[in-house]
């Protein structure tokens, strides 16, 4: 069976709960996610943890920005652990995304837009003008342009990206919410079907799967349902 194009956010409190989480979940999903809060508590090895005997993608989300030649180092750093994503933002601009492509060159360097929590009036009061589409799709051919193969964007945003870009990069979706389920702290949502049908490439999920009673459970049944739909 054939794994659905999900990334399952690993944010435990512990490296014990998120090994478990990633093992139960291994067989239905393509990729864990390995936030910053996990990352720093337990450092490298939470990725040798959470990729288990599976082999699963592991996505290490570590959002990058500082001068290039720190994210290069940085990149270099983790390149070892052979994560199949890293993160850095695309607002650390063209040369410092150039340097992380350049310093890991076995790992796609995904830039991160525009986060999801953020609304049209927080890029406002932060002095980026214009929608929020505007402002994603700008970062998008920024990061490209400097050699990013994927992109971190909302749903809402992402079949304008992918016009924007073109089909050979990797579009990565947080704010993925199926129906039903609370939107949390993400101010820019859609449901799993939404984000595919749009052009998406690979959904973050994150509580509406650990936070299940079985997360195994949780992931499958949203696979199955992508199956069924025709969108995975």
């Amino acid at each position: 069976m054939n794994t659905a194009p999900i990334a399952v956010a690993l944010d435990a409190a512990d490296l014990e709960t998120a090994a478990r989480w990633a093992a139960l979940v291994t067989p239905h999903v393509s990729t864990v996610k390995v936030g910053l809060e996990l990352y720093l508590r337990y450092g490298p090895d939470v990725v040798a943890s959470v990729r288990g005997a599976s082999g699963v993608q592991v996505f290490l989300d570590l959002k990058l920005h500082d001068i290039p030649a720190t994210v290069a180092g940085a990149a270099h750093a983790v390149s070892r652990l052979k994560p199949a994503y890293l993160t850095v933002h695309a607002g650390g601009g063209a040369a410092m995304i150039r340097a992380a492509v350049e310093a890991a060159p076995q790992t796609k360097i995904a830039a991160v837009t525009v986060l999801t929590s953020l609304s049209e009036a927080d890029l406002d009061a932060l002095g980026l003008g214009g929608s929020a589409s505007d402002v994603v799709r700008r970062m998008a051919a920024l990061a490209v342009g400097a050699g990013a193969q994927a992109l971190v964007c909302s749903p809402r945003e992402v079949a304008d990206v992918r016009a924007e870009v073109g089909p050979d990069i990797t579009l990565i979706t947080p704010g993925v919410r199926p129906a039903g389920s609370a939107t949390q702290d993400q101010a820019r949502v859609a449901t799993p079907e939404e984000a595919l049908a749009a052009g998406a490439d690979l959904l973050v999920i994150g509580r509406p799967i650990t936070g299940a009673p079985d997360p195994g459970a949780a992931a499958a049944g949203i696979a199955a349902a992508l199956r069924r739909t025709g969108t995975a």
